[in-house]
């Protein structure tokens, strides 16, 4: 299928799927401010995003943004005014998300959720470039314009990342658990949220 050294791709993968970074704090997140469900619903969003620049880079895409100065500048900063918008809108709510749960249906977080992590991980263009530095190690020479090898190794690299994420979610989803005995413990959880966004953002626009 074009891919050489695939034991040593999934090592490697684990390795930086596990690393903290962005989604990671993503995933802690949500799944110690919501519960578990969001912080699932969260992994398969940041993930779908991980097939979606999968595809860019396939289809050669992600090395036109990356020899676009202007392209990536406009996405990079699209994706951090994002995360500061999230998070200015959890520092200025008032309200508390353990009592917010009794009002909103179940099903709209989740969606919400999903989406969040879809668009915090596809508005990151530093995981388009992550990719076509990464992928083309493991394909074939004779093979690096084929799309299918860079499809595969996507599409193991996000598996990765569902099972990684997902792990940490109940495991922080745990924290929350214990946290809801505390009446103002949501409105706290909120601001450090809102802060977590901000910084995740900057981070972004800054580096």
């Amino acid at each position: 299928m074009g891919i050489q050294n695939f034991i040593t791709f999934l090592v490697t993968a684990l390795f930086f799927v596990m690393t903290p970074g962005i989604d990671t704090l993503f995933i802690l997140n949500k799944s110690i401010s919501q519960g578990k469900k969001s912080g699932i619903y969260a992994t398969l969003g940041i993930n779908t995003g991980v097939l979606t620049h999968t595809f860019f880079a396939a289809l050669g895409l992600s090395v036109l943004i990356a020899k676009s100065a202007l392209v990536f500048t406009i996405i990079q900063f699209v994706g951090a005014a994002y995360l500061i918008y999230l998070g200015v809108f959890k520092l200025i709510k008032k309200s508390n998300f353990l009592t917010e749960e009794t009002t909103i249906k179940k099903t709209t977080n989740t969606k919400n959720d999903f989406w969040t992590g879809f668009f915090t991980n596809s508005l990151n263009p530093k995981v388009a470039l992550f990719f076509l530095a990464f992928f083309p190690q493991f394909i074939n020479p004779s093979q690096i314009e084929n799309p299918i090898p860079f499809i595969l190794l996507g599409v193991t690299f996000a598996l990765i990342g569902v099972i990684w994420y997902m792990s940490l979610s109940i495991f922080a989803s745990v924290f929350s658990e214990k946290i809801k005995n505390n009446p103002k413990a949501g409105i706290w959880i909120n601001k450090c949220s809102g802060i977590a966004f901000i910084i995740l953002g900057l981070n972004i626009a800054l580096s």
